[in-house]
C-alpha cells in the first residue's frame, strides 16, 4: 500500500505547526536551529533526525577550521566543545607502491596548511551543539526519517512528512504500524548531506541546477583505531597522494592522530573513475598496508568503520538553494571545500547565512517566500571567497594526476606568493559520475590481497563495527526503477560494479537454481552512504528512507 491509501484506511496523519523545520541534525541543520533561537528567541523550530541520536549518521575525516563556531558560540571554549586536540603538525606524502617523499613544509600548498584547526571527531561535536540546540529551545525529534515532501496548492513547501513505521516487506501494515506525522513550517530547511534524498527531489521540482556545472561526487571511507601509547601523535595529520590511485583515478588518503591513543584514517577516491572493476572499499585497505600508513597503526585495534558520499565542492556547480518556503544548506547543496577536505565550517556558515534570512522574514510574515537575502549573504560571505580560491582543484584532476598537482601547486602556492587571492580562470564540468564509467571489456580485474584481519578487513567483519542495524521485516530502502537492469545490463556490460562500489556489501550477483544471475540486495548492511545512488551506471537505484533509527550508529566517528 503507497501512502496515500494507508491515509485513506489509518488517517488522517497527525500534524505539528513550526515556523521552521529543520531535516537533519548534522552541523549545518544545528547550526541553523541554534542561530534562529539566537535571533529570534520566540520562533519555533524543530530538528529531524534520521538516525538514533545526533550523530549517530555523522561521519567526516575530521580536521575542523573554527572559524564559523568562533561566529556561533564565541565561547565554544567555554561551554565544553568537544575542538580539544590542536593540529600540532602537517604531513603531506606522496607515496610509490613501497616507498614515500614528503612534501617540505615551505611547499606545501595554502589548502593543506591546518594551522589553528583541530583534530575532532564530527558526531561528538555534533551531539554536543544538540545539547545547546535543546537548550535555547529547539525541538529535536532523533529517529525520524523525514520521507516526503509537503507542498501547499500554491506549490510551495509546506514541511514534510515522517516515515511511515512498522510496513512489512510485502508494504502491508504490520502488528506495529504507525502512520508518518507531519511537521508543519513557514519556512524548511534541508540538511541532509551529500546526495539528500529530498533535496535531490527538491532540484529537479524547481529546476535548481538549470545554468549551474553538474555536481560531482567522491567516496569517503574511514576507520577509527586505538593504537599502542607509542604510536601516539596527538594533533600530527598526514595526507596522502600517489599510490594505491592509478594515474586516471582521483583519491588521496588522510591520517589524524586524536588524543587518548586514537588515529582516524581513510580514503577518498572521486566517483567519477572509469574502471567498473575498481573497488573504494579494497583501495583503501591495501593503502594501510603501506609502511608509511602502517608505522602509524600496526599493533592497534580497528574500533570503527563508515562510508560516505561527499560533494566535491565547486562553486560553479552549486544550486540555487532557495525555493517557496524552504532553503538547501550544507553538503545538500554542496558546501564544501574539497581542496581543504573541510566541509563542518561551511556547513555551520551556511546554515547560519540561512537563518540570518530567516529571522528577518518570519518577523515581517513574509512565510514561504523565497528567502534571497540567504544566497546574496552567501556571495558577500568569507565561505564564498574561500570556495572560490579552491574552485578548480578537483577539476584540475579530471584532466590527469600530473595536471592537478602541478596545477595545485600553481593555485594554492605560486599564486598567493605573488598576492593573487583567486585563480583569475574558472574551469567547468558537465558530466555526472555515472557517465564516468566504462564498459569492463576495456578493462582487467583487479586482483586485490586478500584482508590480514589485523590491518586489513573484510566488509561484512566492517559493517559490524560501524554498528549497522535495521528493522529486517521493512521493505528495502534501495529500490529498482526496472528489476532486469542490473543483469541485463549492468553485469553483462559494465561487470556488475555494484558489487565494488558499495563499501558495506549490500549488493552481490548470485546464481538462480536455472543457473541464471540476479541482484541480491542485502539492505540491512546499508551505511547510507549514497554511492549507489551517484555511481550506478544506468541511474536505476533508488536510495530511498528506510525507518527512522535504522543505519550505521557511529561512535567517536
Amino acid at each position: 500500500m503507497n501512502t496515500q491509501e494507508l491515509i485513506a484506511t489509518h488517517g488522517p496523519r497527525e500534524a505539528m505547526d513550526y515556523d521552521v523545520v529543520v531535516v537533519g541534525a548534522g552541523p549545518a541543520g544545528l547550526a541553523t536551529a541554534i542561530r534562529l533561537k539566537q535571533l529570534a528567541p520566540d520562533a519555533s523550530v524543530v530538528v529531524l533526525e534520521k538516525g538514533s541520536e545526533p550523530g549517530a549518521h555523522i561521519l567526516s575525516g575530521a580536521v575542523m577550521d573554527p572559524r564559523a563556531m568562533d561566529e556561533l558560540f564565541p565561547d565554544w571554549k567555554n561551554r565544553g566543545a568537544p575542538l580539544d586536540q590542536a593540529v600540532t603538525g602537517d604531513d603531506v606524502l606522496f607515496l610509490s607502491e613501497t616507498g614515500s617523499t614528503r612534501t617540505p613544509d615551505w611547499l606545501v600548498p595554502r589548502n593543506l596548511h591546518n594551522d589553528g584547526c583541530y583534530v575532532v571527531s564530527l558526531s561528538n561535536v555534533v551531539k554536543w551543539m544538540a545539547q545547546q540546540a535543546e537548550a535555547l529551545g529547539v525541538e529535536i525529534f532523533p529517529g525520524f526519517a523525514a520521507a516526503e515532501v509537503l507542498f501547499d496548492v500554491q506549490g510551495c513547501v509546506a514541511g514534510v512528512a515522517t516515515g511511515n513505521m512498522g510496513i512489512t516487506k510485502e508494504g502491508e501494515p504490520g502488528e506495529n504500524f504507525q502512520l508518518g506525522m507531519e511537521l508543519r513550517g513557514k519556512y524548511t530547511v534541508f540538511a541532509e548531506g551529500a546526495r539528500g534524498h529530498l533535496g535531490k527531489q527538491l532540484l529537479a521540482r524547481y529546476k535548481l541546477t538549470e545554468g549551474r556545472d553538474t555536481q560531482t561526487f567522491a567516496i569517503g571511507i574511514k576507520e577509527l583505531w586505538e593504537v599502542p601509547a607509542e604510536k601516539a601523535q596527538p594533533g600530527r595529520v598526514v595526507h596522502t597522494a600517489g599510490w594505491p590511485m592509478a594515474g586516471d583515478t582521483f583519491g588521496g588518503g588522510f591520517l589524524y592522530h586524536l588524543a587518548d591513543n586514537q588515529v582516524t584514517l581513510g580514503f577518498v577516491i572521486g566517483l567519477d573513475y572509469a574502471n567498473p572493476y575498481l573497488s573504494p572499499f579494497e583501495e583503501m585497505q591495501r593503502w594501510k598496508t603501506h609502511p608509511a600508513i602502517r608505522a602509524h597503526i600496526e599493533g592497534g585495534k580497528r574500533i570503527g568503520y563508515g562510508a560516505r558520499a561527499i560533494n566535491n565542492g565547486t562553486p560553479q556547480a552549486l544550486p540555487k538553494t532557495v525555493f517557496p518556503g524552504g532553503a538547501l544548506i550544507g553538503c545538500d547543496a554542496g558546501y564544501l571545500n574539497a581542496a581543504r577536505i573541510k566541509g563542518s565550517h561551511a556547513a555551520i556558515k551556511s546554515g547560519m547565512l540561512c537563518a540570518e534570512a530567516m529571522a528577518p522574514a518570519l518577523a515581517a510574515g513574509r512565510a514561504q517566500d523565497e528567502l534571497t537575502a540567504y544566497p546574496e549573504a552567501f556571495e558577500k560571505s568569507w565561505l564564498n571567497a574561500e570556495l572560490l580560491q579552491t574552485r578548480n582543484f578537483k577539476l584540475w584532476f579530471k584532466k590527469g594526476k600530473t595536471v592537478g598537482q602541478v596545477m595545485t601547486g600553481v593555485e594554492q602556492w605560486l599564486l598567493p606568493k605573488l598576492g593573487v587571492t583567486s585563480p583569475p580562470w574558472t574551469l567547468h564540468n558537465h558530466k555526472a559520475d555515472h557517465e564516468a564509467l566504462q564498459p569492463a571489456s576495456g578493462f582487467q580485474p583487479i586482483a586485490y590481497p586478500k584482508p590480514d584481519g589485523r590491518l586489513s578487513f573484510d566488509r561484512l567483519s566492517s559493517v559490524f563495527v560501524s554498528n549497522t542495524n535495521h528493522e529486517e521485516n521493512q521493505p528495502a530502502h534501495l529500490t529498482l526503477k526496472d528489476a532486469t537492469v542490473p543483469v541485463r545490463i549492468n553485469l553483462s556490460q559494465f561487470g556488475g560494479p555494484e558489487s565494488r562500489y558499495c563499501p558495506a556489501g549490500v549488493y552481490e550477483f548470485v546464481q538462480n537454481a536455472d543457473g541464471g544471475d540476479r541482484l541480491q540486495i542485502n539492505a540491512q548492511n546499508c551505511v547510507h552512504c549514497k554511492t549507489c545512488d551517484i555511481k550506478d551506471p544506468t541511474q536505476n537505484i533508488v536510495w530511498v528512507t528506510p525507518e527512522g533509527g535504522g543505519g550505521p550508529n557511529y561512535a567517536g566517528m
